[in-house]
């Protein structure tokens, strides 16, 4: 298992970081455009649709994106859509978490799968503006996600429970803890603080979120960084509701080792749309 985790590991790496380091964003973007085209099949299949139906759903979402890259959405500022994304992850992401897998379950399957797919593309979107806006801006929101679970994991083995009596959300995901969310925040404000001092003398096109920030005032670089860690953690549970709801454990097996596209992605879906939300659309 572990052999196969790093071997698929490996060969992710090999591909994703030619592209995000090639000198235009088009590499980048066929590349997690394919992801996600995977990532909305698994959606599909998770909402119980046959084959057909599934591998039809994946190539809506490729055509919408692709779409929006032949109408140069990714090179625009998009703020109002932005706001529309992050302001129905809020609410859809509070809804699914306090209704739980039986009103989810009791949801038209039409509508998951529409909004399913919406809100993939809006990913595909978000991530796409990043790499545009730049590489450095791109690692940082990416980086931010991976030291919140990096963070949450660590600090969840060693302290979770010791703190606070209940856990985050039996229901949902049994091994998640608050001190856990608390250890991920604490993990991502030291990322950010060493990043921008890294950063200092970099040119304003290329700086992270943590600096653009922190440009917009103090107050607001700490709210938007647990503002994002919060939504991570939602993006996270929420598809562990959805697989709580398919019975399954992954969201499919296209990377061994790993389980599914949705799997390596669900805290970035809701974080990606709300960190261009933050910065009013990204490109300025």
């Amino acid at each position: 298992m572990l052999k196969q985790r790093i071997l698929t590991a490996l060969v992710l790496l090999a591909i994703l970081l030619p592209a995000t380091f090639y000198s235009n964003a088009t590499p980048f973007g066929v590349v997690t455009l394919v992801l996600l085209t995977c990532a909305a099949w698994e959606w599909a299949n998770l909402n119980g649709f046959e084959r057909m139906a599934a591998l039809l759903t994946g190539l809506v979402c490729a055509l919408l994106c692709a779409g929006a890259w032949y109408l140069g959405m990714p090179y625009v500022r998009l703020g109002n859509l932005w706001m529309l994304v992050g302001a129905f992850w809020v609410i859809a992401g509070a809804w699914a978490l306090r209704s739980g897998v039986a009103a989810w379950q009791g949801f038209p399957r039409v509508l998951r799968l529409t909004g399913g797919v919406l809100l993939l593309w809006a990913a595909w979107l978000a991530v796409m503006q990043a790499r545009v806006i730049g590489v450095n801006f791109l690692l940082s929101v990416l980086v931010l996600v991976w030291a919140a679970d990096i963070g949450a994991y660590f600090s969840g083995r060693a302290f979770g429970g010791r703190i606070f009596p209940n856990k985050l959300a039996p229901s949902i995901s049994p091994g998640k803890t608050w001190e856990g969310v608390m250890g991920g925040m604490v993990a991502v404000f030291l990322v950010a603080l060493l990043w921008m001092a890294l950063e200092s003398h970099v040119d304003r096109q290329s700086v992270s979120i943590y600096t653009r920030l922190w440009m917009m005032g103090t107050p607001l670089l700490s709210v938007g960084l647990v503002f994002l860690v919060a939504m991570s953690v939602v993006g996270d549970l929420v598809e562990s509701l959805f697989k709580r709801a398919a019975g399954v454990k992954d969201s499919s097996k296209l990377l061994p080792g790993h389980g599914g596209v949705l799997d390596r992605v669900d805290a970035l879906l809701p974080t990606l749309p709300l960190a261009m939300m933050l910065v009013s659309g990204g490109l300025q």
